[in-house]
């Protein structure tokens, strides 16, 4: 494998052309529901769950190219969570990877729209592979998933967390999707059920890390003690057990590939240990 930056910048470079040609150009009418669904996918995002699904399906032995739709699907799921989450009614975030968003842009109505859209996509790009697509990213959708957890963290409001509060909504809002990712790749590839536990457990425990390396990384500028207040992760675990757990997350999410030869998980260990070092 060249370089892990190279390899995540050609994978990402391929994701979006494949996003590109499987959405609708932005002058398809309704324009500007197709404008706003485009600024939203194509807003800079790191493309780390699609390329987890690419890997995946490296892992277990096939070529990444059958993994490409479940990649695109749990991509554009991804995004019509992040439209929602910012919007006035849910977070109510102006800002998201530096740029407005997309309900700032375009309008609340027609934020929700995009994301209604692009979670339709979602589902029918998953469906043009194999039902097991569907259903696993259905099961990262609903009320178990990503919408289950995005209730538990309305529902906190400004409450003091607990740890079970904060872990299950890092395990729906975001650990969910990881999983989905990896799997989709790795059932696309043929995975055998050894292998398919092993990349599961590998991914529950990125996306437990990554989650905790963003709470970190948005921490970061903040002085001392007022860091704790950006992040319920970080006001109930500290700064430092955080960034201990994180490390150690990432040590098991490792581990667990040892059961795969180590030819073939290469990225998935180099993503592994991006996901805590990186700087943004």
């Amino acid at each position: 494998m060249p370089d892990l930056q190279d390899y995540l910048r050609e994978r990402a470079a391929w994701i979006d052309r494949e996003l590109d040609a499987a959405m609708p150009s932005a002058d398809t009418p309704p324009r500007v529901l197709h404008e706003a669904m485009r600024y939203s996918v194509f807003s800079g995002g790191k493309r780390l769950r699609p390329i987890l699904c690419l890997a995946a399906a490296e892992a277990a032995g096939a070529s990444p190219a059958c993994a490409v739709l479940p990649a695109l699907a749990v991509e554009l799921l991804h995004t019509y969570t992040l439209i929602h989450d910012d919007l006035p009614c849910m977070d109510d975030d102006d800002l998201r990877r530096g740029k407005p968003t997309c309900h700032v842009v375009f309008g609340e109505a027609n934020a929700v729209l995009a994301g209604d859209a692009l979670q339709a996509l979602a589902f029918e790009t998953a469906a043009r592979l194999h039902p097991y697509a569907v259903l696993e990213l259905a099961r990262a959708a609903g009320s178990l998933g990503v919408v289950g957890g995005q209730v538990a963290d309305i529902a906190r409001g400004g409450k003091a967390p607990s740890r079970d509060a904060v872990d299950f909504v890092h395990e729906r809002k975001t650990g969910v999707l990881f999983r989905a990712a990896v799997r989709m790749g790795a059932l696309a590839g043929g995975a055998s059920h050894a292998s398919l536990d092993a990349l599961t457990v590998y991914a529950g425990r990125l996306g437990t890390a990554f989650q905790i390396a963003d709470d970190l990384l948005d921490a970061a500028p903040a002085p001392g003690a007022a860091r704790a207040e950006l992040s319920p992760h970080l006001a109930v675990y500290g700064v430092e057990e955080a960034a201990r757990m994180a490390n150690r997350l990432i040590d098991e999410a490792v581990a667990a590939l040892s059961i795969l030869p180590p030819e073939r998980t290469e990225a998935l260990r180099g993503i592994a240990r991006f996901a805590v070092d990186r700087k943004h």
